[in-house]
């Protein structure tokens, strides 16, 4: 017998904003420096200032647009040591992955935090001083948690973004 969710319709899927060259010009040019004044902005995308204000408070609106965020050096705070951290859940706790996700998204030196399909359920991207700080924030967070079954730690070199 078919199981009785499987015949249960979809969830509708909210619109989705239609964005025109323009509009992508002008996300491009934020995410590079959201700081860009309004003028400069207008400019880049060949359209008048007041159109370039309306067009940015549209995708506000709609909320392509988020927010604006501050891009920090963790360099000069002295966070040298930057890590992936794959976690896995024990089966027990499965029921309490977003609170293990805000948790561990809570946690010093978590810079973000990843829900993953596969083999892992969490990817934490940490910043450390050095690799002893690095080694006590898992023994003392993760490695010491009942409800995380096992971590895998990468060391990251370099993080290439876009512009570098």
């Amino acid at each position: 017998m078919p199981d009785s969710q499987a015949a249960t319709p979809a969830a509708p899927v909210p619109n989705r904003v239609r964005l025109d060259e323009t509009d992508r010009l002008l996300l491009r040019e934020l995410m590079a420096d959201a700081r860009i004044p309004n003028n400069v902005l207008a400019s880049k995308a060949g359209i008048a200032p007041s159109t370039c204000l309306g067009r940015v408070r549209a995708l506000r609106e709609a909320g392509v647009i988020k927010g604006f965020h501050a891009s920090v050096d963790l360099e000069a705070l002295g966070l040298l040591v930057y890590a992936l951290i794959s976690v896995r859940v024990n089966l027990q706790a499965r029921n309490k992955m977003l609170a293990i996700g805000q948790r561990l998204r809570s946690l010093p030196n978590v810079q973000s935090v990843f829900l993953l399909a596969g083999d892992q359920d969490f990817l934490m991207h940490v910043a450390c001083g050095t690799p002893k700080e690095l080694r006590d924030f898992i023994a003392v967070h993760l490695a010491s948690d009942p409800a995380i079954a096992n971590t895998q730690t990468n060391l990251v070199f370099d993080h290439l973004t876009p512009g570098d």
